[in-house]
């Protein structure tokens, strides 16, 4: 199985390798040049300040304070003389938010093999339904590995059994071969329902590989979606369709009891799976599980702005900057500070693509291909916003030809390197490669390959609608030779992610978020116009875009 895997790898590596060769020197006119130079760090500061401001309350989907920030962009947006692209001939597109919380007094049942009841919350748990509030799901277990059927990388934890009408068993990654960017989008929770749901299975359960027992205590987490006007699920992280009405995650010590009734070592069965020896098969036990949902549903608005492109066929075509203007609102309080101002996540990338539409309003020639500038919500429910506009924009779904994603730039320290997070599937690496060169930036890949971070912001959303997409993030190199900036990093991240401290007194470089912005605008400016359209690399995992 391994050397199958390192054969259906080859093509993504031969093709990496071609794309290595050195980039053609960028030549920009005086004006580009001129405008180039307009992008200020202390506007940067300003628009981040504002944003990350008290007043606007972290930014949380329908609340007012998100509704400030739409009303900031579209004035800041407006001032660059960027037109409204969303719905009806206004700035906005509607996205109707649903909240589903798992209420108390679901019930789990291990069957067949003499029952077993399960407590809710500490073996197992159980995602909320987004379009059935009452479930009563009964089905027979079988265990499909990590639950990846890529028959391009000659693997297939799918091959050789039938989890049609079955309740699937996985538990989460990929073998060791799989390149960062791979593994992150087939443990993904939205490829491993789909994958889950076209090989028929109505339940999918993650086991945790831990084997000290811990369970995440995640058994009331509430789980989003963005519904239809009819109740309908259109997007979301954790419902792919009716046909899977089970979704949840395991403790590790029940699945390694369930290994046992086999005869089987859990150790010894990730070992294998990890190594890329499929260990797929049916259980004797089954599950039955009965839950009830309840909804909270909120509207809130992606706004997209257009930059009209000069060539007079090319200009229906676009080039996406996104970024997500939400954060977290009011959450668990940290050193007595219950408010998440979302600074760095994500006031600066939307400080970032107001930078990238200044460049654009001081050109006289526009790029052949028009730009959307397009400000997303939902990121932090599950890349909601994004998912939504990249499914069902608003505008033609095949005139759009790539995105260039801003999101947390990190802005803590000079930018000297950077790794294009999902350029390596497609021809975007070339416009990567010759941006940095110009800018005098290093390109490396993914520092932190193990924070699958490839699938965990809006790019993400165009790529499985088929459309190459990328997202900028800092390298390793520093200024002092020592080339450890994941290192600092890290710290810095462990008391400002997520936190009430991301706010504007916490640590800047906001000569850095100037030099940010420049590159994405250099990316998608020569995206934009080039004559050649981005394509997919020959044979490549995302070539193919998703069926729902």
């Amino acid at each position: 199985m391994m050397n199958k895997i390192l054969k259906g790898l080859m093509t993504l590596f031969s093709a990496l390798a071609v794309q290595v060769s050195f980039a053609q020197q960028v030549k920009l006119s005086p004006n580009v040049k001129q405008a180039f130079e307009t992008v200020k760090a202390d506007e940067i500061k300003a628009d981040i300040a504002y944003l990350a401001d008290d007043k606007l309350q972290g930014r949380m989907p329908g609340t007012e304070g998100y509704q400030m920030a739409v009303d900031y962009v579209i004035g800041r947006l407006k001032l660059l003389k960027v037109i409204p692209a969303g719905e009806n001939g206004t700035w906005l597109q509607t996205v109707r938010l649903r909240k589903a919380t798992t209420q108390k007094g679901a019930t789990a049942t291990l069957t067949n093999a003499g029952d077993v009841t399960l407590t809710v919350g500490k073996n197992i748990s159980i995602t909320p339904n987004a379009e059935l509030a009452d479930v009563n799901v009964s089905g027979q277990l079988v265990f499909a590995g990590y639950g990846v059927s890529e028959p391009k990388l000659g693997y297939d934890d799918y091959a050789g059994i039938d989890v049609k009408g079955k309740v699937v068993l996985i538990t989460r990654g990929a073998p060791d071969a799989f390149p960062s960017s791979v593994m992150a989008h087939v443990s993904n929770a939205t490829t491993i329902l789909k994958t889950a749901t076209e090989h028929g299975a109505i339940g999918v359960i993650i086991a945790l590989a831990d084997t000290s027992g811990r369970f995440p205590g995640i058994a009331n987490r509430p789980a989003y979606s963005v519904m239809d006007a009819k109740g309908k699920v259109s997007v979301s992280r954790s419902f792919y369709s009716m046909q899977v009405k089970l979704f949840g995650n395991l403790d590790s010590k029940t699945f390694g009891d369930l290994m046992k009734q086999e005869g089987k070592d859990l150790k010894d069965v990730l070992s294998l799976i990890k190594s890329g020896k499929t260990q797929s098969f049916d259980l004797k036990a089954g599950i039955n599980a009965v839950y009830h949902s309840d909804y909270k549903d909120m509207l809130s608005y992606n706004i997209i702005g257009k930059i009209t492109g000069s060539d007079p066929k090319l200009k229906n075509q676009y080039v996406v900057h996104s970024a997500h203007l939400d954060h977290l609102g009011f959450g668990v309080p940290v050193q007595g500070d219950s408010l998440y101002n979302g600074a760095h996540d994500n006031a600066s990338g939307v400080a970032s693509l107001l930078g990238i539409a200044k460049v654009y309003a001081n050109m006289k020639v526009k790029p052949k291909r028009s730009i959307l500038v397009v400000m997303v919500t939902g990121e932090e429910m599950g890349d909601l916003g994004s998912g939504y506009f990249a499914k069902y924009p608003t505008v033609p779904k095949a005139s759009m030809i790539a995105d260039v994603n801003t999101d947390m730039p990190t802005i803590i320290a000079p930018l000297l390197s950077i790794t294009a997070l999902g350029a390596e599937h497609s021809s975007l690496s070339k416009q990567v490669d010759q941006a940095a060169k110009y800018m005098g930036i290093t390109v490396e890949p993914d520092p932190e390959p193990k924070q699958a971070r490839f699938t965990r912001s809006d790019q993400y959303s165009f790529v499985v609608q088929g459309i190459p997409a990328l997202h900028v993030k800092y390298g390793n190199k520093t200024a002092d030779g020592k080339n450890n900036l994941a290192d600092i990093v890290a710290p810095w991240r462990a008391k400002y992610y997520h936190k009430p401290q991301d706010d504007i007194n916490g640590v800047f470089d906001f000569d850095a978020g100037k030099k940010y912005a420049q590159l994405n605008f250099l990316i998608g400016y020569l995206i934009a116009k080039d004559v050649k359209k981005p394509v997919w690399n020959k044979d490549d995992i995302f070539s193919t875009p998703a069926k729902k």
